[in-house]
This record gives C-alpha cells, structure tokens and sequence, in this order.
C-alpha cells in the first residue's frame, strides 16, 4: 500500500531520547578471542524469571551496534509457532495497531513507529502485538540484523517465559519497565491500558512505577473511567513520551492515504480535524480519564512539526499535577476537562484545542517566541478558562514577543480567559492577535482578562490590548471563577488535591 513508507530522516534523528537504559548486568559483553564480537547479551532470557507480556526485546553488545538493512528478528511459541517478525527489508514493519484504535470509518488505524531502537550498546526491539501470558517464546535473528553479528537460529539460545496475567476485571494494575521489575503487571502503560475491558464501567487505576516509558499510549473511547497515576514522589519520576509528530502520524504523514484508512474518530472539528489525532505521544478519545502525578514528553525536537505531548478528546477528562512537554501544540483538549497544580511548556499554540477547559493553580512557560493558546469553538460554546495561571519563560525569550492567544477568522466566536494571573514582560502589550482577518471579522470573539500582574504583584498595564479583547469587571470575573460556569455544571474540584503552588518544570 502506498502509505506503508519508511521512516524521515527526522524521526531516526529523534529515535534516542527516551530509551531505556540497558540492564545492569549487561554491563560489558566480552570479545572472543579471535577478536570478532561476542554474542550480545540478551533479555529477557530464561524460564525461570517470566516477564510482561509487552516486554521489550533487548540486545546489548560489546560496542554500539549498527543496523542493517535487511533480515527478521522472529519471535516464536515454544513450540515453533511464528508470533511476530519484524523484518528490516519490509517498510510495513514499521508500522503496528496501538489500543484498538479505529478510523471515523471503523477500520483499524496503524501508526508508523521505530521497532528497533538503538542506545548505546543497546538494542531494544518493540515488538508489534503483546504476547500470550504464561507461555515460553523464543527468538531468532537473522545474520545481518546487526552489521558483523552472527545470526542466533536455533530454539535455546534464546529463550524466555511471559507471566501470568492479572486478574480479569481487576480494578488496580501495575507498570514497570524493567522486564516487570518488582512484580509489575505490565512493562508498558499501553499493556495495561489494553487490559482493561471493551466499554469498561467500573473505575480502573493504572500505577506507573518511576522511569522512563518510551511509547505512544492510546485510549479508545470504550476504554473510560480510567486513571493513569505516575507512583513516583512527584510528576517528574515518571515519565511517559515519545518522537511523535504531523510527519510521522500527522497531516504531513496522512495526506494521502484514504479516508477510511486515516480520518480521526470523535471529531470535533469536522474539516481541520481529519488527521491531527495521530500525532500526540499521548492521545485520549475515552471519557472520564484521569492522568495524575506523571510527565507526558513528546520528544520532537523544536522545528520537528506539530507534536502534542497529551491529546484529551473526552468528556470529564482530569490532569491533575502533571508536566506537559512539547514545543508545538504540547497540550490539546476537546470536550470537558480540568488541569490543576500542572505544568505545560511550549512555543506555538502550546495550548489548543475547542472546550470548555478550565486550567488553575498551573505554570504556562514559553519557550521561544509564540503563542500560548489557540483555542477554536463555536458560537457560544465554551472555551478556555486560566485562572491563577503563572505566565513564565525561558531566558532566551524576550520581551513583548508572545501572545495570550491568537485565532484565525474561521473561528470568529472562540473564548479564552485569563482570571487572577502573573504574566512575565514577555507578553506583548496587545495580548493577543487574530490570523487573517481582524476585529471587524470577529465580532463574537471572546478574549477576556481580569486582574492580571507582573512578577512584582504589579497590575499589568493592559491599554495597549487589541481593540476588541475586553477587560472584565469583578462581578463578570466572579461568575467565571466558578469551573461549572464553563464545564455545563461540571464542578471537579472537590476531587482534586489541595491547590499548590508550582514550580519551574515542577
């Protein structure tokens, strides 16, 4: 099929960040005598300490490896069975099914992905489909895989066994990256989240222990209720992303693949919205979702195209003190939801999305010259609401070179409010801005403020904002303190923690 492609330049230059380190014991692998490599070490290996059923297959050699362009790494039953190849020849094999995730048209959506990744010695393989559990697999590599290494093609060298599943129906599950470390359910957050029932209707938590998880995670819509909870002592400990982008997965990627094959599910935005799902390190189209004490990085690097970090297109969705990471686009909601005690850095259009989303107590920093928000919605519909948000940069941003908000005329009624908040000197004096058209066009615009201040608890001087933002007064600000104001009733609150105050990157 023509859009079975191999991977861009960009995303092999983007492909290391997030992996995960090699095992402690695959410290240094010997050189034979005659001098040519020793066989790599190998993980998992072994029937006697069973693992996820979504490990990693990893290789670690006595210097860094290289890829070759063709061969098959293949996974087999104990009995010989063929479970999954991936083949270096095959442009296909880059590609894999992720969370049942259907198209518009109820056809399954496959993202490009990296299946072999390279750190250092190491080699990690991501295969394409968890494994049974309980079950003993082996595995073989063809000559050439790796460049110099000999091939392994017989049924002992390496072998290993997957543990036994949790529970069906069980409310709590666990993930840890190392091969299950510590007794972990899942080795991946998209393991767990796949074990969770087709239309779930009881309360699911997902605890991530701390690492480094280097996947995209996708939840259907008919994976809700859902938590996803990063156990670490703060949202830095856990960290989940990966290099994903409009080139890899997006609009750059699908435009010309067939509709039924690429157009997004749930859209909110029939027409701008046919692709732009694909792209996010973590994409959420189910309700009642919640994503608490954890980092979503994508790892795109600046300039690398559109590339959300989190993507919520739910109904009550809830972040609750997490770190947004990304350049363009970083965080987008569409539907309910709530963001508290977060924070969330990018350049363009950072945070985005249709509404209604209310974000308090969190950190807004830029990181270059941009946008903060770019929030698009219908007449009267909601949009964003930013209340004691810190407005912060990098040291390379200067003055007056960021805007609250910006939206093009197509969307002449969007809403964005700013209530109670500190904005360095790097938002310009205008505020905002409007793309291909001006106040005239727009006349429904709702860029709203109140009670705004510098650093120094100073009031912002706001007479220099575009003519038709407006400046609200106590009694307006008031009503839309209130989240249920914005939310259709919807008042998350009290389920949160006590509001704190955060700190640069938290």
């Amino acid at each position: 099929m023509r859009w079975l492609r191999p991977i861009t330049a960009l995303v092999a230059a983007v492909a290391l960040p997030l992996a995960v380190p090699p095992p402690a014991q695959a410290d240094r692998t010997p050189v034979t005598a005659a001098g040519r490599p020793a066989a790599p070490v190998l993980a998992p290996q072994g029937p006697d300490r069973p693992v996820c059923t979504d490990t990693p297959l990893r290789l670690t050699f006595d210097k860094p490896p290289r890829l070759g362009s063709s061969g098959q790494l293949q996974v087999h039953h104990a009995d010989g069975t063929l479970v999954d190849v991936v083949d270096l020849a095959d442009p296909g094999t880059r590609q894999r099914g992720i969370g049942g995730a259907l198209t518009d048209y109820g056809e399954v959506h496959r993202w490009t992905y990296e299946p072999v990744v390279v750190d250092g010695r190491t080699a990690s393989v991501y295969l394409h489909y968890v494994l049974d559990p309980g079950q003993e697999y082996y595995v073989t590599v063809d000559e050439g895989f790796f460049r110099g290494q000999a091939a392994i093609d017989d049924r002992e060298t390496w072998r290993f066994r997957t543990q036994d599943g949790p529970r069906p129906g069980a409310s709590r599950l666990t993930v840890g990256g190392a091969g299950g470390a510590g007794g972990a359910d899942f080795c991946t957050v998209q393991g767990a989240v796949d074990f969770v029932p087709e239309n779930n209707t009881a309360p699911v938590r997902i605890e991530v222990a701390p690492g480094t998880y280097r996947e995209i995670v996708y939840v259907a819509q008919t994976k809700p209720h859902i938590t996803v909870s990063g156990a670490g002592p703060g949202p830095a400990g856990t960290v989940i992303g990966y290099p994903n982008n409009s080139v890899l997965n997006g609009d750059a990627a699908m435009s010309d693949v067939p509709a039924r094959q690429s157009y997004c599910p749930r859209r909110v935005l029939p027409q701008p919205d046919r692709f732009n799902c694909w792209r996010a390190a973590f994409g959420v189209d189910a309700d009642d979702f919640r994503l608490e004490n954890a980092t979503v990085h994508n790892t795109t690097p600046d300039g690398g195209s559109q590339a959300e970090a989190f993507r919520g297109n739910g109904d009550r969705i809830v972040l609750d003190r997490v770190r947004i990471l990304s350049y363009q686009d970083s965080l987008r909601l569409q539907g309910r939801a709530f963001v508290t005690d977060s924070y969330i850095e990018g350049d363009v259009d950072f945070v985005w999305g249709t509404g209604g989303v209310y974000v308090q107590d969190s950190e807004l920093k830029s990181l270059d010259i941009g946008y903060v928000s770019q929030i698009r919605n219908g007449e009267g519909g909601p949009g964003n609401v930013f209340v004691r948000t810190r407005l912060t940069r990098a040291d390379t941003v200067p003055d007056g070179s960021v805007l609250l908000g910006r939206i093009d005329k197509r969307f002449p009624a969007s809403q964005v409010v700013f209530l109670d908040s500190v904005m360095d000197a790097h938002i310009a004096p205008v505020g905002w801005g409007i793309s291909d058209g001006d106040c005239t066009t727009v006349t429904q615009l709702r860029f709203w403020e109140h009670g705004s201040r510098d650093p120094s608890g100073d009031p912002v001087d706001t007479s220099g904002r575009l003519a038709c933002s407006h400046q609200l007064d106590m009694e307006e600000a008031e009503v839309w303190r209130d989240p249920a104001t914005l939310l259709g009733g919807w008042d998350p609150r009290p389920a949160t923690h006590d509001s704190r105050t955060t700190t640069d990157g938290m």
